[in-house]
């Protein structure tokens, strides 16, 4: 904070995945007693990676008005300079530093996979090509005859930012965008997961302002509990905009409170993503896609939820899914095959598959919990990748894994009734917008036709891709945002530097008369013989 790091009266520990797969109860009361101070670190040698103070209300507080402080100073610093310049040098560290960041990601429990992508999202936010398109977006200029006209973006201030748990790394690296235009970001580190939040803001990003010259306000990084710390943000009257990342219901309720208080809400709530796929695609490649609903046992926001599938596509698809799921299995995050994590309640997973099969859903694999060999046990901490067959779109949506987001790795695929491919085309678009989440949607299909009405008519979530991974990060396209429950009514694609910022129209003339500017239209007609 202001550049300094600082130290508390409390520490939050963060302990090694393996020790908690070895024993999670355990490793969860030895964290909550080191916490404590019952027990020493030093007596657990080789089971704490690290620690993060924890920051007081009074340095929460400190942390905002540092960064207030630095907005005027840094907002004025050249756009080339903190866009550019800013974006090159961070993109360059992070490539240097790649493989600490996975590792550290590994080591606070993410599958070697999941850490290795979470990267490559990292890598593409700053890429040069991405870049260029901020520009475009941040300033545009014109000449009209003695005036220089200019349309631009300008920085809200200060942004605080509210990770998510189970990405918490990365989130925080991506709102780093917000500081290239002009704004002060406060970071707050989860307990649950702080030391890669830390790192990443500390080791790479703040050496790069340092070099800059930024004001050391720019950047700030507080560890502490999420209700305290949204409560201090929202009573602060210097905080501009909150980035909140969580379940859509409270999201939605938390937009509310921002309004209220004045601060612009920024909301990364749940997905319900639908992935279509119509007869003439790829379904190999489509279930390759499909499995993605499986990474991270399915608790990452923008993984496939749900698939709608045209009927003479069915029978292949789900022969290659079950191919493709046969590779999915747990294990210790270190393990480059691993792609499930840990599951510690389950219990809304077993409630989830019940309403389904319920209401006429079929099982085809998985449903239940294994212990980390793959071993079906009914107190395992993971659980089977697990398919339901819904037969018919009349009444899917009616079942809860269809409905809502469940954040287990549990995937309906909902196959058609038999109609003209004109109706069940016009039925999948309808289906999809009746989506209440709005991520990310996608479609396999081949026939240019099919592709160009699907992506005409789409019109909900922040990203749409045909052909392609559901999750894969790409230039330009944005990682998050969404509308719906996932964005709340304000909710859009998210740049994170263009959701901090509004846009400001400037003129600048070298001469012109007020009164002849008043009617410069009208009389432009009358030169023309009006």
């Amino acid at each position: 904070m202001g550049g300094k790091l600082l130290e508390s009266g409390e520490w939050v520990y963060s302990l090694s995945a393996d020790a908690l797969l070895d024993d999670v109860f355990a490793s969860l009361r030895l964290k909550r007693n080191l916490e404590r101070g019952k027990v020493s670190p030093d007596d657990v040698a080789g089971v704490v990676i690290g620690r993060v103070a924890k920051a007081d209300p009074e340095t929460v507080e400190l942390a905002v008005k540092v960064a207030a402080e630095a907005v005027p100073a840094w907002s004025a610093v050249p756009l080339h300079v903190r866009l550019d310049t800013f974006a090159e040098r961070l993109h360059a560290r992070l490539a240097d530093h790649a493989q600490d960041v996975v590792d550290i990601l590994v080591a606070e429990g993410n599958p070697l996979p999941l850490a290795q992508w979470q990267v490559s999202g990292m890598l593409e936010v700053f890429d040069p090509e991405s870049v260029a398109f901020y520009r475009t977006q941040m300033l545009r200029e014109f000449e009209r005859r003695e005036r220089r006209l200019q349309v631009r973006r300008q920085a809200d201030g200060v942004v605080c930012l509210n990770p998510p748990q189970n990405a918490p790394l990365a989130s925080a690296f991506m709102g780093v965008a917000a500081i290239m235009a002009g704004n002060a970001l406060v970071v707050r580190a989860p307990r649950s997961g702080p030391l890669g939040v830390m790192y990443v803001l500390q080791d790479i990003v703040a050496p790069v302002l340092d070099e800059l010259g930024a004001p050391p306000g720019v950047l700030g990084a507080v560890c502490g509990d999420p209700a305290p710390m949204l409560n201090a943000w929202l009573d602060n009257p210097l905080v501009d905009d909150i980035v909140y990342f969580g379940s859509s219901e409270n999201g939605v309720a938390f937009e509310q409170r921002c309004v209220g208080a004045g601060k612009k809400p920024i909301l990364e709530l749940a997905g319900n993503d639908v992935v279509t796929v119509w007869k003439d695609a790829d379904t190999e490649l489509a279930a390759e896609a499909l499995i993605e609903g499986f990474y991270g046992s399915g608790q990452l926001c923008m993984v496939p939820n749900q698939v709608l599938v045209h009927p003479e596509a069915a029978p292949g698809l789900l022969e290659h899914l079950a191919r493709e799921i046969a590779t999915v299995r747990p294990g210790r995050p270190s393990d480059p095959g691993v792609l499930l994590t840990p599951v510690l309640r389950n219990e809304k997973f077993f409630t989830c598959l019940d309403d389904a099969l319920a209401k006429g859903a079929r099982l085809l694999h998985g449903g239940h919990a294994m212990q980390m060999d793959g071993t079906r046990h009914p107190h395992g901490i993971f659980l089977e990748p697990t398919v339901l067959l819904v037969e018919g779109l009349a009444g899917a949506r009616e079942i809860d894994a269809v409905a809502h987001e469940t954040f287990f790795p549990l995937l309906p695929v909902i196959v058609a009734e038999p109609a003209s491919d004109d109706d069940l085309l016009e039925q999948f678009i309808a289906f999809v917008e009746s989506n209440e989440y709005g991520l990310r949607n996608s479609l396999w299909a081949e026939d240019p036709a099919v592709v160009r009405r699907f992506t005409a008519r789409i019109r909900g979530g922040g990203l749409l891709k045909v052909n392609d991974s559901h999750i894969g990060f790409l230039a330009c396209l944005p990682t998050h945002g969404g509308t719906g429950l996932t964005g709340g009514v304000f909710g859009e694609a998210n740049y994170f530097m263009l959701r901090t910022s509004h846009i400001q129209g400037v003129s600048v003339s070298t001469g012109s008369r007020p009164r002849d500017a008043v009617f410069g239209a009208w009389k432009a007609l009358d030169t023309r013989g009006r």
